[in-house]
């Protein structure tokens, strides 16, 4: 394997663990290529790769993607447009509209390697400020309602925080787990419902990405050193799915609160002393 693998590789295993753990991905995307002496792959590259956490995602929640595609096809040919599964659709629909909206809107700020967006100030204090709303959400909730209560309303929140994954340090998977635990669902709860929403986002970022190397020419060997991370990638993100889904039904989130805080800390404190 080339070196240029090599790096791809350990950033698959980087972007996989923290894409669907709410510690932001592209923080660590951006953090730990600048600790290693690497370019800044840019938000080009983490978009690309989050196909490797879509795959994670539809195989740990097939039976429910399975059970809300059949459902609302049924719901439609009844016409039963109270049927949960059809309900739970329109909201994943509802939901993705605010990002898709912000996200063509930002491109040009986004994609670029020096965006003032991807800058260590902005992903410590976006570490601090999510860690402390989780932290209040955790604390002031009640964590009882079912991915099957949601209303739209609880969408369209849900969807409107997942904006805030833009910024490097916020977390597409924390924002979205916040804003569900606010609406009061319980920890796994707000993951499932978290992560079903989140399926659109995350295949239209990936896809967009891919058409746009796909009209920039890129070289076989450059899709094959790519194919390395997305491998990596889908293996780290399924087992930091499943070890995330088995602390929220067994824990709580306080694990990942600590340790957004503690990286806030440390980030603003490497930026303000060099």
């Amino acid at each position: 394997m080339t070196l240029g693998a090599a790096k791809v590789a350990i950033l698959g295993v980087v972007q996989g663990i923290t894409e669907l753990m709410p510690i932001s991905s592209t923080a660590h995307m951006r953090l730990v290529p600048a600790l290693l002496g690497w370019q800044d792959p840019g938000s080009a590259f983490s978009a690309t790769m989050q196909l490797a956490a879509l795959s994670a995602v539809v195989c740990y929640f097939w039976r429910d993607i399975r059970a809300i595609a059949g459902g609302s096809l049924a719901a439609v040919a009844s016409r039963d447009w109270g049927s949960t599964e059809f309900r739970l659709a329109v909201g994943i629909v509802l939901g993705t509209v605010p990002i898709v909206i912000a996200g063509l809107f930002l491109a040009p700020l986004l994609n670029t390697c020096d965006s003032p967006l991807r800058t260590l100030p902005v992903i410590g204090i976006a570490c601090l400020v999510m860690g402390v709303l989780l932290a209040i959400a955790e604390i002031a909730c009640r964590h009882r309602r079912r991915t099957e209560d949601m209303r739209l309303s609880d969408a369209l929140i849900v969807g409107v925080a997942q904006v805030g994954a833009l910024i490097p340090g916020v977390s597409r998977s924390g924002s979205t787990l916040t804003a569900a635990l606010f609406r009061d669902f319980a920890r796994e709860e707000a993951a499932r419902f978290s992560f079903l929403l989140g399926l659109p986002a995350i295949a239209l970022a990936g896809l967009h990405e891919v058409v746009t190397l796909v009209h920039a020419h890129l070289a076989l060997e450059g899709w094959l050193i790519l194919l390395v991370g997305v491998v990596v990638g889908s293996l780290s993100s399924f087992a930091a799915l499943w070890g995330l889904m088995r602390i929220l039904e067994r824990y709580s989130t306080w694990p990942f609160i600590i340790y957004r805080i503690l990286l806030g800390v440390a980030v603003l404190w490497v930026s303000f002393a060099a």
